[in-house]
């Protein structure tokens, strides 16, 4: 009589393949988690050049100064004011907790937390007299390993084109700062 075939697998293969799998998840979890601060900062920097974008096409589209400010001191919570109002009804504003709570800014100058745009578009003193933000560099301080970090950089020259740049990209990078 002939034995039958077998078929299915058995449990050894089951426990290899189950430790495998459990390797492979092991080793890309690390990657994972700083892909996913790094995507924090990403967010934080864009929410910024666009609520700096949006100040600057409010100015041009209103005719009349328009201001960017900073709320809070390292976060990333911003609003558009119309500068005849600026400290009530906001046109756009944006909490630090929406999309990126880790991420942390540093402005320059120091203290600066205002920028003012002119009717065109370019960066005017600000109406308390206080410092114009010329750069923004946002880092997020949860990424234990520095060299994984992305920190992007948001620069405000006194024609208002406001560009990102990565501050580790080599010159001659359209990227570069």
């Amino acid at each position: 009589m002939r034995r039958a075939a077998q078929s299915g697998i058995s449990l050894i293969e089951v426990l290899i393949t189950i430790a495998i799998v459990g390797i492979v998840i092991a080793m890309g979890v690390p990657a994972y988690g700083t892909w996913i601060q790094n995507t924090q900062i990403r967010t934080a920097a864009d929410s910024i050049l666009a609520g700096m974008q949006t100040a600057r096409n409010e100015a041009i589209r209103r005719n009349a100064a328009v201001q960017f400010k900073l709320d809070g001191a390292g976060n990333t919570q911003w609003r558009v004011n119309f500068f005849s109002d600026p400290d009530t009804n906001p046109l756009q504003s944006r909490p630090a907790e929406e999309g990126s709570p880790n991420a942390t800014v540093v402005v320059a100058p120091g203290g600066a937390d205002t920028v003012t745009f002119s009717a065109l578009g370019r960066v005017v003193p600000n109406a308390d007299a206080s410092p114009s933000i010329t750069s923004v560099l946002v880092d997020n301080p949860s990424i234990a390993v520095v060299a994984d970090r992305r920190t992007l950089q948001i620069v405000v020259p006194t024609g208002g084109a406001i560009r990102m740049c990565d501050p580790k990209v080599a010159a001659g990078d359209p990227r570069a700062c």
